[in-house]
């Protein structure tokens, strides 16, 4: 069974967050959430949320996959942190996915784990930068790196990591529970 890891950092978006961590559950992946700053983390609408772990206790080796939910400040929060960005050098140095979402995708690039072509929220692009984004799409993958546009695509996106991690099967049988027809 694949295993992902989804830090959170306060300030993160709830859609984002909740939903990836939901729906890749459903697909029958392990998520693991991990506190950068502590375990108890507030989302950016003031929703509290326990951490299974804390970003310190998480090592590259035990994951297929790390990805972030974006939100600010948490997408900035995530890309401060020497913890998270050490998790996603550590990822990609092994070949291993890394992925985000919204805000987040800055993280990738202070990490200097982003590659050429990405999605982020519309106008975020500003912050990371303009050459490889691409606006038209829910979804991109370059390498070894996922991202997605906001919180609209989070089930398309969460979606995506079932079909790479879950496979075909479960995908299409989430998606048709979940109704979305729309990814």
């Amino acid at each position: 069974m694949a295993k992902v890891c989804i830090p959170l950092a306060n300030g993160f978006e709830d859609i984002e967050a909740i939903t990836l961590i939901d729906v890749i559950r459903r697909g029958g992946i392990k998520v693991v959430t991990a506190g950068v700053g502590g375990e108890i983390i507030e989302s950016a609408h003031n929703v509290k949320v326990m951490a299974d772990t804390t970003i310190e206790k998480v090592s590259a080796d035990d994951f297929d996959l790390v990805v972030l939910p974006g939100g600010l400040p948490g997408a900035t929060n995530l890309a401060e942190s020497d913890e998270v960005k050490k998790l996603l050098q550590d990822m990609d140095n092994k070949g291993k996915y890394v992925g985000a979402i919204c805000a987040a995708p800055i993280a990738l690039k202070e990490a200097g784990v982003l590659k050429e072509r990405y999605t982020a929220y519309p106008g975020w692009e500003e912050n990371i930068r303009k050459e490889g984004y691409v606006s038209d799409k829910k979804v991109v993958e370059d390498k070894n790196v996922l991202t997605s546009k906001g919180p609209a695509t989070a089930i398309c996106f969460a979606l995506e990591i079932v079909k790479k991690f879950a496979g075909e099967d479960s995908y299409n049988q989430l998606k048709a529970g979940l109704l979305a027809d729309f990814c």
